[in-house]
């Protein structure tokens, strides 16, 4: 019965990977976003506080980072340094290219 149970359940729709920018300021407060709107605030949040949190270790450790470029899967992640905050861009990564046809002169 228990097996039944679990297994009877709607399995909750995968997540689009999204594709767009945010801003949070020094605090983590998110400023600006052009994420879709059913993208997880969350998760957002999370990835904010992971950029500025890399971006904060490598001022103490007095390495000069202002760039930090994530590839996660099939999500790009590409974080700027903006003055204890960071523009978080997020893009997927489409792993096939467009077939190429055959009077391509690039073949």
């Amino acid at each position: 019965m228990v097996l039944k149970k679990l297994f009877s359940r709607a399995a909750p729709p995968p997540l689009r990977l999204p594709s767009g920018s945010f801003t949070v300021d020094r605090e983590g407060t998110i400023v600006v976003s052009t994420l879709p709107s059913d993208f997880p605030t969350a998760l957002v949040r999370e990835i904010g506080h992971h950029a500025r949190e890399t971006f904060q270790e490598a001022r103490a450790a007095q390495l000069p980072l202002n760039e930090l470029i994530v590839h996660y899967g099939g999500l790009k992640i590409v974080a700027r340094e903006l003055r204890g905050g960071a523009l978080v861009f997020l893009s997927p990564v489409t792993p096939i290219s467009p077939a190429r046809s055959a009077g391509d002169p690039s073949l």
